[in-house]
């Protein structure tokens, strides 16, 4: 029969997806509608192929039980396997009314081909975990549950056997998230309803509590209800894990092993080809093959590069493939140095992106602009800010700080406050295990701007209070006064301006004695800020015009007009309105010389907002809307926001009330997207309310 497996013209449906997703039940339900339609009246077939179990079923051998199931058997089954098969499509051929063949758990199609009918009556639906790519099939792919249909089957699961049991009703919470644990596959939660079955008397939360403690859904749940399915298999996970991660051939199965290693649920190609140690292209064909095998899966993305395709696995198949690592030494050791790559990797690719963020102008290889980093640090960030939690280990712990580091400015820039808060956690807990107190001063630094920038003010002063006296201990006075100006910042955040203007003192006094006239100027720019919310403009005025005179000193283009931001501030604080006007027009100005198209859009709104006070409200909208567009360029959503809001407020003084209504909306959008839902409800509040008295947002540059 080997020369005979072209596919001959039948209609052939495969249904694919990972084991213990519900194929066969999908099939079997789908055969029993179909009839009950009045579709195949000629009935229906089924056999088992057994595929992925120790010894399949072979195609001869399937012959067999169809036969049996035509009504040939015994004494009428031709003694051949030829004259089997050709008694076999004669039948079909035969049959004028049509029929369903379902061939369940095939893993071969050289198990099925031979069984597909000799004509077009008939209909063929063959189940696999295999996607058969090669044929000229209609593939239907089976995915795990969404959310709530995992509930349900679960509830009516426990309902079925005992309509007293009122457990989902009582816990919610924990029969969701008891899915999760399941990673929502029909199988797993299966096993989990029967083991809540026979632990009657107890909760859906110490089933949950159980794997948690155990870290693996796996070993808990084959553990805890015996016996089979409706088809008579058993009801355990590992086993149908572990016959499709053997059947692998061995670079698809060290690199299924190793990608269960990842830090993130979703991982991009290169990174995957770092954690590997292969081109990208030899890994990009592997995960291809994985993803037919359903063990692997591509994460739908605008970017269909090689680069650009993320890859996904399973939580359950993550879980067995770490076990796999656990359990061999010498994987474990190929794991740690697979880790170690993509740590170097990210660490690389991150320092890249965070020069652009910082203002780096052009591209910065690999990347051909800021946007294109940012948009690989937002994909990546999950996996970025878990692969920093390796630091813990001792063997990662320099890299993961370093990657640490690199992820500060992002993750504050982007608002992720607690992922920033949670990477200098580790960070810090790295450093104080290393015995490296310098290193842990500087995570306080960073955990104090993560912590000030998410609003928790009080914490932020304790966390820079805490650097301080790290660096007083070292004795390293340039780091303490760098400490005493982020404290005077915190301070200020905090609405407690007076302690803050001591705090700046004490930080230019110390750069003053080192001789530092760079960071200095940057003192008295923050001082400024202090003295102007204290309500003492003129000693601002005078701070600010300090800072700008030393920062034009050492050279420091940016510096320069960000003091001239600073000084429009407090001069429109203190009435002086046309002079404010001029002092942002000189900051955008220098900034606009020296391509710093970012700084441009901050001085942009500060100057629509002093000119919107100076009653110049078509020039007002021009600068704000100036302001808008870079800021949109540039993906700062936050900014985009306030920008709108203050855009709103010159409509509404030009009593242009509609467009006024639809910035604040705009705004509230934005606010949503940049993960500020306090400012998002204060901006539809502001659509919905009556025409107020001006109240513009200002930015620090």
């Amino acid at each position: 029969m080997e020369g005979e497996l072209d596919v001959p013209p039948v209609l052939v449906f495969a249904v694919t997806g990972m084991g213990g997703v519900g194929k066969t039940a999908l099939a079997v339900e789908a055969a029993h509608r179909a009839r009950a339609r009045g579709w195949f009246p000629g009935g229906t077939l089924f056999v088992d192929l057994r595929g992925y179990d120790e010894d399949p079923a072979t195609a001869d051998q399937a012959v067999v039980a169809l036969l049996d199931a035509l009504g040939i058997r015994d004494g009428t089954l031709p003694p051949t396997t030829d004259r089997q098969h050709d008694a076999y499509r004669a039948l079909l051929a035969e049959r004028r009314e049509r029929m369903l063949l379902i061939l369940d758990n095939a893993s071969d199609p050289a198990q099925y081909l031979p069984l597909l009918p000799g004509t077009d009556r008939h209909r063929v639906l063959v189940t696999s975990r295999d996607r058969p790519d090669a044929l000229p099939v209609r593939l239907i792919d089976v995915e795990t549950l969404d959310p709530d249909d995992c509930v349900a089957l679960v509830a009516r699961a426990l309902r079925d056997t005992d309509e007293r049991d009122d457990r989902p009703e009582r816990e919610p919470g924990a029969l969701r998230e008891l899915c999760d644990l399941c990673g929502r596959l029909p199988l797993a939660l299966q096993i989990a309803a029967g083991m809540l079955r026979r632990r009657r008397p107890r909760g859906i939360a110490s089933l949950v509590a159980e794997i948690r403690e155990a870290g693996d859904a796996t070993t808990v749940l084959d553990h805890g209800s015996p016996g089979t399915d409706l088809y008579g298999r058993p009801l355990v996970l590992r086993p149908v894990l572990e016959t499709s991660y053997r059947r692998l051939p061995s670079d698809r199965a060290r690199l299924l092993r190793l990608l269960c290693l990842a830090p993130g649920a979703e991982t991009g190609t290169e990174a995957i080809a770092a954690l590997a140690g292969l081109d990208t292209e030899v890994v990009l064909t592997l995960l291809e093959d994985l993803a037919a095998a359903y063990l692997v899966s591509p994460v739908p993305s605008v970017d269909c590069s090689v680069g650009g395709i993320r890859w996904r696995v399973h939580d359950l198949v993550r879980a067995f493939g770490a076990a796999v690592v656990a359990e061999d030494a010498e994987s474990r050791k190929e794991g740690e140095a697979a880790r170690e790559r993509l740590l170097r990797f990210y660490v690389g690719r991150t320092f890249a992106a965070d020069g652009l963020l910082a203002g780096t102008t052009g591209g910065q290889e690999p990347f051909a602009d800021r946007n294109q980093a940012v948009a690989w640090l937002d994909e990546e960030r999950a996996g970025l800010v878990a692969a920093v939690q390796w630091a813990r280990e001792e063997r990662f712990a320099d890299t993961a700080a370093l990657l640490a580091d690199c992820l500060t400015n992002y993750l504050n820039w982007r608002r992720h406050f607690d992922d920033a808060v949670a990477v200098a956690d580790t960070a810090g807990k790295a450093a104080r295990n290393a015995g490296d107190r310098h290193r842990e001063a500087g995570v306080l630094n960073n955990l104090g701007q993560a912590l000030s920038k998410g609003g928790r003010a009080q914490d932020a002063i304790d966390a820079y209070t805490r650097a301080r006296d790290l660096f007083q201990d070292i004795g390293d006075r340039h780091e303490e006064a760098g400490a005493w100006s982020n404290i005077g910042n915190a301070l200020a955040l905090a609405g407690r301006a007076r302690k803050a203007i001591v705090a700046h003192t004490r930080a230019r006094d110390l750069f003053q004695d080192i001789g530092d006239r760079h960071c200095e100027a940057r003192v008295w720019a923050n001082l400024g800020v202090a003295l102007r919310d204290a309500g003492r403009t003129r000693k601002a005025v005078e701070a600010h015009t300090r800072a700008r005179t030393l920062f034009h000193a050492v050279g420091d283009g940016s510096g320069e007009a960000m003091a001239w931001g600073g000084l429009g501030r407090a001069l429109l604080r203190d009435g002086d309105v046309n002079e404010a006007v001029e002092a942002h027009s000189r900051a955008r100005a220098l900034l606009e010389a020296i391509g710093d198209r970012y700084g441009v859009a901050t001085e942009s709104g500060n100057l629509g907002t002093a000119l919107q006070r100076a009653g110049r409200l078509p020039e007002a909208i021009e600068a704000h809307g100036v302001s808008l567009d870079i800021f949109r360029e540039f993906k700062d959503w936050y900014a985009e926001a306030v920008t709108l809001d203050n855009l709103a407020v010159v409509h509404a003084a030009a009593r242009q009330h509609d467009r006024a209504r639809d910035a604040h909306l705009q705004a509230a959008d934005a606010f949503t997207r940049a993960n500020a839902p306090t400012e998002a409800a204060a901006s539809r509040t502001r659509a919905t309310a009556r025409p107020a008295p001006p109240n513009p947002h200002s930015q620090e540059h």
